[in-house]
């Protein structure tokens, strides 16, 4: 019955948003004026709605996604030049107790996502 999910995160401006995401392998699928845009990669859509006013560093708003090469990516951010602190930044992957291999990235809007790999062993 149920399928997927996708996150709805706050964004302040669209075009600012996907040009980040588009690092991430994302690509505009839908947008209706400044109140809702739809970015997609392979099986995975995150959905953001306007907030013009968001403050960056007072967003609580988070996503975890799955991910079947999470290193790669991680490199890919580093030589993008995404840097380790601020807004945005992205945290290389490392191993977790919880079993799995996760990237932190804060994207330019405050929104955290953890994209993980699950460890085998």
């Amino acid at each position: 019955m149920l399928e997927t999910t996708a996150a709805i995160l706050p964004s302040r401006n669209f075009d600012g948003t996907v040009a980040f995401y588009a690092k991430l392998g994302f690509a505009e699928t839908g947008r209706w004026a400044d109140q809702y845009l739809i970015l997609a990669t392979e099986k995975v859509e995150v959905h953001f709605a306007g907030h013009p006013n968001l403050d960056p560093s007072a967003n609580p708003a988070g996503a975890y996604i799955l991910s079947s090469n999470v290193d790669q990516l991680s490199r890919e951010l580093a030589a993008d030049g995404v840097p380790n602190e601020g807004v945005p930044r992205c945290h290389p992957a490392e191993t977790k107790a919880w079993g799995m291999r996760e990237l932190e990235i804060v994207d330019p809007d405050g929104n955290l996502l953890r994209i993980g790999q699950r460890v085998d062993g």
